[in-house]
């Protein structure tokens, strides 16, 4: 029987989730244009190592960037700024997620390039700081999250845009335990949310040349939050007429990116937070497992770009640090190239990793002493880029297929 001092509890709870949201609409509202790169005179690069192998790979990331742009260092447009301080143990002294020096820094930077980072977790010895990647999505608004699975050998050239700030996860920790019997979570889905990440989609295919846009709900069921991201999206297809979209239902998306018959007949998609959370995992397994993979961050004003592999401690604690393979690493890079512009540079690495990860393969990383280094992965990597027959290798190991 229903109790009424319980169902006041509960409707004084929702009634707060909903203020919340309420308020959050209103300044999405008001949120400002995309940074036009272009039109800066300088772009900063922040370079964050993070813990464990991270400040291996970001130094040999680095190396490689810096190579690659040096062009653009020289003559000004582009300067790298290595952020201190974001370590487990500094985040544990400082008793916070991203200590405020390093918050300043990063916010001084137009985008950033970060290593893996510790989360604590229950038992581990570290306090209960609260992740540093989620912390850094809201303060610099990181609303979508971007990954790109490239197999050329099976015509596999997928970019995933995950909305970042909404979903179950924006309200996730304000489930009810209305009654011993009865727990409920709620979703939250907003027209501005929905807009800003398959404008983001669509705008992509549009400057990388790519012809489809998908959008994944479950909108036959889900009617009110996943109908309104599946509206909002047929709303915006028709500002892009020259792109082809089409929706599916997450669960059957699920079967079809392992379907070889029908891999090829996806681009880019856009989907709400928990599929796109589920769906991109699924699609890293695809191309070779999460280690493989680069991950972009991405706000109106800012951007971040990280490996998705974790920060192996081990590796550290054994002495074999030098030999942690840098590719999702570097193929952030490649991201944070093509975002801010350099699309032909930013190309030819994302090739350039292809060749040596997938095909060629004449240098191989084990992680330990009878593989290659970081450093001399990087040389290969680097070496591979700089052939100027680098476009005619590429084709001739992706038509052998």
């Amino acid at each position: 029987m229903e109790d009424s001092a319980t169902l006041a509890k509960a409707k004084d709870h929702f009634g707060q989730v909903i203020s919340q949201q309420l308020e959050r609409v209103e300044a999405l509202k008001s949120e400002g244009d995309w940074t036009n790169y272009d039109s800066l005179n300088n772009i900063r690069i922040g370079m964050l190592g993070g813990d464990g192998i991270g400040p291996t790979i970001s130094e040999e990331t680095q190396r490689i960037l810096e190579y690659l742009l040096k062009d653009k260092i020289s003559s000004g447009k582009v300067t790298f700024k290595v952020i201190e301080g974001l370590t487990i143990e500094n985040r544990a002294a400082k008793k916070q997620s991203i200590p405020d020096e390093v918050l300043r820094d990063i916010k001084d930077c137009h985008v950033t390039l970060k290593g893996p980072t510790h989360t604590p977790e229950q038992g581990d010895g570290w306090p209960n700081i609260e992740s540093a990647n989620v912390r850094m999505r809201k303060e610099l608004d990181l609303f979508a999250n971007v990954r790109p699975v490239r197999i050329p050998s099976k015509d596999i050239d997928w970019t995933f845009f995950r909305e970042n700030t909404e979903d179950m996860y924006a309200v996730g920790s304000q489930g009810l335990h209305v009654t011993e019997d009865l727990a409920i979570d709620f979703r939250v889905i907003t027209t501005q949310g929905s807009k800003r990440i398959i404008e983001a989609a669509f705008d992509h295919a549009r400057r990388t040349g790519k012809t489809k846009v998908t959008i994944v709900t479950k909108a036959n069921i889900v009617k009110a939050t996943d109908g309104k991201f599946l509206d909002v999206a047929r709303n915006i297809s028709e500002k892009y007429p020259e792109i082809e979209w089409d929706g599916w239902y997450i669960d059957i998306m699920t079967a079809a990116l392992i379907n070889p018959a029908r891999q090829k007949d996806f681009q880019v998609l856009a989907l709400p937070n928990l599929y796109g959370d589920i769906l991109t995992d699924e699609a890293a397994q695809i191309q070779g497992g999460v280690g493989t993979a680069g991950s972009a961050n991405i706000g109106k004003k800012f951007g971040m770009f990280e490996a998705i592999h974790g920060s192996a401690p081990r590796m550290v604690q054994e002495g074999r640090a030098k030999f942690a393979d840098p590719s999702s690493l570097v193929r952030a890079g490649a991201m944070l190239l093509e975002h801010i512009g350099f699309n032909d540079i930013g190309g030819k690495l994302h090739k350039a990793l292809d060749i040596c990860g997938q095909y060629e393969k004449r240098i191989v990383m084990t992680g330990r002493p009878n593989g290659a280094t970081s450093k001399e992965y990087g040389d290969y990597i680097l070496s591979t880029v700089e052939d100027p027959n680098i476009n005619v290798r590429w084709d001739e190991f992706v038509n052998k297929r």
